[in-house]
């Protein structure tokens, strides 16, 4: 697992100095899609914290007063949803996101890993962007309905949805940013998982 970035990865200039059209857009998604997935992670973070609250003061009312908050379960369920899905794109960014590097290692760097990188990622990314459609389909219907959980909380559906569909966006843009950055000749995730593997 690499280290966490302090940076966005850089996509790199041409050999003049300027970037091309297509480097520079990539530049501009792998900024935005970088800051966004940061605030994600951190929302993500203040929601686990959140979650661990609730559990223990859980466990205070009912271990000392027999009593409940009857809402536990459910916000739970919602709190590890939002991380989940929050944290996707910090998550590939920083190199943590769960990836089968068997075939990556005997790849290198070169031609043929950008091509099995570029075929893996734009995979992935059509199936976040179908999820995340899916997503957003619910979400419009929860709310044009005013659906609510069928608990004492009566929690409105588009909100943990939402948080949800808001996870997957920011994965897929962070997902297109990465595929730029292989396009482009960027730097590739797990670069020193290859180098590792190649001895250097």
């Amino acid at each position: 697992m690499s280290d966490v970035p302090s940076e966005p990865r850089q996509v790199p200039l041409t050999h003049t100095g300027e970037a091309r059209p297509i480097a520079t857009a990539a530049r501009l998604i792998n900024a935005a899609a970088y800051g966004l997935s940061r605030v994600a992670a951190a929302i993500a973070a203040i929601t686990m914290v959140l979650v661990v609250a609730l559990i223990m003061v859980e466990i205070v009312l009912r271990g000392a007063f027999a009593t409940s908050t009857f809402i536990m379960d459910e916000f739970v369920g919602y709190g590890v949803a939002a991380i989940t899905f929050l944290s996707l794109g910090y998550a590939l960014e920083s190199g943590s996101l769960i990836r089968v590097n068997v075939l990556l290692t005997h790849l290198g760097n070169g031609i043929v890993r950008r091509l099995v990188e570029a075929f893996c990622v734009g995979t992935t990314l059509a199936l976040a962007v179908f999820i995340a459609w899916y997503f957003w389909k619910s979400v419009a219907r929860s709310w044009a309905r005013g659906s609510v959980s069928e608990t004492v909380a009566q929690v409105p559906l588009w909100i943990p949805e939402g948080l949800v569909l808001i996870g997957l966006s920011i994965f897929a843009l962070q997902l297109l940013a990465y595929l730029l950055r292989v396009l482009t000749g960027g730097q590739l995730i797990g670069d020193d998982i290859t180098a590792e593997g190649h001895g250097e």
